[in-house]
């Protein structure tokens, strides 16, 4: 379902204003990176089911 380097988009803005995380580590955890400001930070999977935006 997740691959690295396709781009998540999240319901809640980040800091810096972006909604874009691109998946740089896939694995029982995601290691996300932020599209606009490079930050990367790891969430479990099923955080980042809570985070996404469906549409």
């Amino acid at each position: 379902m997740y691959e690295e380097g396709s781009v998540l988009f999240f319901k809640k803005p980040h800091v810096c204003g972006s909604h874009e995380w691109r998946i740089i580590r896939t694995g029982a955890d995601l290691k996300l990176e932020c599209v606009g400001c490079k930050r990367v930070i790891m969430l479990p999977k099923y955080k980042v089911e809570k985070l996404l935006k469906h549409k």
